[in-house]
Order: structure tokens, then C-alpha cells, then sequence
């Protein structure tokens, strides 16, 4: 059995090659049932790295196994108020499906963890689908829990209002 060679890096939004993976892994992730079963359209796919560069503070990180493109993940900046701190978000998080079960999630997440230290932020920010099971059992393993201000009140929840 050969040892896997894992390596993280940030991305840079205006390497073609890196850009091409990150939209590649983003597309597999959004062709899965909990990325929504729909593929990302042409014009994502090729307007996605240069607009993410255009987004100030936005950062991505790429794992490769062997050198190959095994998983993704796209931070972007928030704001507490409460704490008067920046904070960031992790919007999307993928690992393909060949590449599961190796750590990579962890990695990733340690890795933005360090960023968003360095960056001086009060917390990491992520959503997560009732059902994706998996996906919430990696991120407890980090540490991440649902949270609540006041626990007669709730958990908090996550909604949206579609636009145009």
C-alpha cells in the first residue's frame, strides 16, 4: 500500500490551472444530490475564478492527493457584531468521492482555521443540510456545533430569499 501524498494550498484566482480545478471540483460537488444534483452552467464555469478574485478578502483552498484535485473549499468574509470581529464563512466544502475517508475535510478546515486566525477572526461560519449526515459528523469531529444565544430561544437557522 503507497502513502498518499496530501498537500493544501490557497488558491490563486488567476492561475488557469488552478482555477480549472477549483470550478471542476465545484461542478462534481453541485452534480451531487447535496450540491443541489444540478452541474454549474458554462458561464460559471467560466467566469467563477475571475469573479471570485474580485471579491476582497475571499480566499479558496484545494486539496490534491498525488497531485490530483481531490477537494475544495471557498471562504468568504463576514462581520460579527456582537463581537466586533471579523469572521469567516465557509460557503462550500467538497471532497470527490474517490478521495473520502482520507482526512481531507480536517485538513481543509485546519487550514482555514490557521488563515482565519491570522486574519484576527472571532469564528469560522458553515451551513449544513439536515440530512447530509456525513458532512455534519466531519464537522462536530472539528469542533463545530449549531448554535444558540439563549437555549429557551433555539438554534439558529439558516434561510434565504432568492433574488432575480
Amino acid at each position: 500500500m503507497s502513502t498518499k501524498i496530501i498537500n493544501i494550498v490557497q488558491v490563486d484566482y488567476r492561475n488557469a490551472e488552478q482555477g480549472r480545478h477549483l470550478t471542476d471540483l465545484l461542478d462534481d460537488y453541485a452534480r451531487d444530490p447535496m450540491g443541489g444534483g444540478i452541474g454549474l452552467s458554462k458561464a460559471v464555469i467560466e467566469s467563477l475564478p475571475a469573479a471570485l478574485a474580485a471579491v476582497p478578502s475571499a480566499f479558496s483552498l484545494l486539496a490534491y492527493v498525488d497531485d490530483d484535485p481531490a477537494g475544495l473549499i471557498n471562504c468568504f468574509p463576514g462581520f460579527s457584531t456582537f463581537k466586533c470581529k471579523p469572521l469567516v464563512n465557509i460557503h462550500d466544502i467538497t471532497v470527490k468521492a474517490d478521495y473520502r475517508g482520507l482526512g481531507l475535510s480536517q485538513l481543509m478546515l485546519e487550514s482555514v482555521k490557521a488563515e482565519a486566525e491570522a486574519r484576527g477572526c472571532c469564528k469560522l461560519t458553515l451551513e449544513v443540510l439536515s440530512g447530509n449526515e456525513v458532512a455534519a459528523r466531519a464537522y462536530r469531529k472539528f469542533g463545530f456545533a449549531a448554535y444558540e444565544l439563549d437555549p429557551a430561544q433555539g438554534h439558529a437557522q439558516f434561510w434565504e430569499l432568492p433574488l432575480g
